[in-house]
């Protein structure tokens, strides 16, 4: 006796803190960098392919980091694993968009800010409205600098703009400063 039934069940955060950007942005670098976490790194694209998670303890708040593999455009029409990849980012409470100073391919990191910001808002409105904040990662390359101040000036009106070095773990205090901030991640406490 009884009854049977067939649930599909969707987590609905998966993360406080979620990194996205481009491929080779330095997502996972930055989540090494902040957390215990040990994902794969390597210096060539997707070579994240399911979100890698970590715990981040800052200034007595304890929360949830999501490295998500790197979008790419035409991921809101299903390009790639493109819907799966932004599914994840739906279920985060804050953005740390991640930008390398080189660009990506045939895209300067102004577009590569653009194009993230574009399929975001293409594949659900909401996730435009996410509190984000742009981070241009690998500070210690030359350019990186110029770079940043192309960034801060287009973008720092609408979010917060750092330069950091995940990998020399240069400039990560302030960002998960504004990461705390934006997310009132106060629950934790």
């Amino acid at each position: 006796k009884g009854e049977e039934l067939t649930l599909i069940l969707e987590l609905k955060v998966l993360a406080d803190v979620g990194l996205v950007g481009l491929p080779n942005a330095g997502k996972s670098t930055f989540l090494t960098a902040v957390t215990a976490a040990r994902p794969k790194i390597a210096n060539y694209p997707f070579t994240t392919l399911n979100p890698n998670l970590g715990i981040c303890q800052h200034k007595n708040k304890s929360f949830i980091i999501a490295d998500i593999p790197g979008i790419i455009e035409g991921a809101s029409e299903g390009k790639g694993l493109g819907h799966q990849f932004l599914k994840h980012i739906e279920r985060t409470r804050v953005l740390v968009h991640l930008v390398d100073p080189s660009g990506f391919e045939n895209f300067t990191p102004l577009q590569t800010v653009k194009t993230i910001s574009d399929e975001l808002k293409n594949f659900d409105r909401n996730l435009a409205k996410k509190p984000r904040i742009i981070v241009v990662n690998k500070a210690d390359l030359d350019g990186a600098e110029k770079v940043f101040k192309q960034v801060e000036k287009k973008f720092a009106k609408k979010y917060p703009v750092f330069l950091i070095s995940a990998a020399a773990r240069k400039g990560l205090a302030k960002v998960l400063d504004e990461a705390v901030f934006l997310g009132v991640f106060s629950f934790f406490s």
